[in-house]
């Protein structure tokens, strides 16, 4: 018998969507810009999550560390969430 009750919900968590953009030339890239979407991929202690977490292969998950460290830099992001 056939189990009607659907694929077993994933233990990470579903992926919070996509994480690249695609520029007019074909592109893709992560935008360091984009505090938002950043911000979902990081722990509320300003961690990065992982690959399975969130749903990218080692080349995107490359790009996002990148953008994460260099918002960080600029000054769009915290680099803790501990406040001085």
């Amino acid at each position: 018998m056939k189990d009607s009750r659907g694929p077993k919900p994933d233990r990470f968590g579903a992926p919070t969507g996509k994480v690249t953009i695609e520029s007019g030339k074909g592109i893709e890239y992560v935008d360091y810009k984009d505090v938002e979407s950043l911000r979902r991929m990081m722990t509320p202690n300003g961690k990065i999550y992982g690959r399975k977490r969130l749903g990218t292969n080692a080349r995107q998950q490359r790009m996002v560390a990148t953008a994460v460290k260099r918002a960080r830099f600029l000054g769009l992001l915290p680099f803790t969430s501990a406040t001085i």
